[in-house]
């Protein structure tokens, strides 16, 4: 059983920047794709970025490259989101995410490949 749990989450100004974080328990750390989801409100959940534990590959949503950086600490068993040139709409419920297997699947994440879900940690971008 994984066990997500995010932190970071807050109020930023419009073009500020923002991490948030996601530490992972429960399971053999470098097993795991972990990737980052978000919902805004009246809007459908949707992946921003993945992150293969065991050899740190990354996969970007082609809509989310060049603001948006995925990266991890293996001592912590943490993956971070960085989240620069913020905008009112990026304000939404940010979700981490994370199945067990021998890599991600290449491409933005897709909601559907994750198995595990944490609560979720609110940003608010405000103009």
């Amino acid at each position: 059983q994984v066990q997500l749990v995010e932190s970071g989450g807050g109020s930023v100004q419009a073009g500020g920047s923002h991490r948030l974080s996601c530490t992972a328990s429960g399971y053999l750390y470098t097993r795991l794709c972990i990737g980052w989801f978000r919902q805004a409100p009246g809007k459908e959940r949707e992946g921003i970025a993945q992150i293969y534990a065991g050899d740190g590959r990354t996969y970007y949503a082609n809509s989310m490259k060049g603001r948006f950086t995925i990266s991890q600490d293996n001592a912590k068993n943490t993956v971070s989101l960085q989240m620069n040139n913020l905008k009112p709409e990026d304000t939404a419920m940010y979700y981490c995410a994370a199945f067990t297997g021998s890599n991600c699947y290449p491409g933005g994440p897709l909601e559907q490949s994750y198995y595990y879900w944490g609560q979720g940690t609110h940003v608010t971008v405000s103009s």
